[in-house]
């Protein structure tokens, strides 16, 4: 189930979907058809909300007081199969990083599913030595999917210190993924 609790700085709107521009079904599909591709078995809740709603979950559950693009609560062990956790994405960033990258905010949200499907999998870019990278990089490919999160990190680790001392004056500090002691990942 995917479910938008709009940001509350944004304007009232009788049906958040289409003052997002999005779609329940498509995006439903989506997620579904990532969630089989990863293997990931049980059900998934999905969050869509605000700067606010992901910042405040990520100071309570992570200890780091920032909003994010997008954090994965896997579950406890003993739903194994019945519920593989919930996933929260930021509207707001998520719209800031598709502006950025060229692309629609329906695709950016694909693009964080992806990301945190593989983080309620086990996955953990920090810790692992490009095992999540590259089936990100594999399932983006076969999912049609533009540049992933770890690619962009990548990208930008690689771009010289002045151009990324300007960018971060002009845009919300990206999310490193790291994994707290509840097991939240981001």
């Amino acid at each position: 189930m995917i479910t938008i609790e709009p940001p509350r700085n944004s304007a009232a709107h009788a049906d958040a979907w289409t003052a997002w521009g999005l779609s329940r079904p498509t995006l439903t599909r989506f997620a579904r058809k990532a969630q089989a591709a990863v293997g990931l078995e049980g059900d998934v809740e999905i969050l869509l909300a605000g700067d606010a709603t992901l910042r405040r979950l990520n100071r309570d559950f992570r200890a780091k007081d920032k909003s994010t693009d997008v954090l994965s609560f896997p579950a406890p062990s003993d739903f194994i199969g019945t519920h593989a956790g919930d996933l929260a994405i930021s509207l707001q960033t998520a719209q800031r990083q598709a502006t950025e990258q060229g692309h629609t905010l329906s695709d950016e949200i694909r693009v964080l599913l992806l990301h945190g499907l593989l983080h309620l999998s086990g996955m953990d870019h920090e810790t692992d030595s490009g095992e999540m990278a590259a089936r990100e990089s594999d399932l983006r490919k076969s999912l049609k999917l533009a540049s992933g999160l770890i690619d962009r990190v990548h990208k930008n680790a690689a771009q010289p210190k002045v151009a990324l001392k300007a960018r971060k004056h002009r845009e919300a500090p990206k999310k490193a993924a790291s994994t707290s002691r509840r097991g939240v990942t981001a």
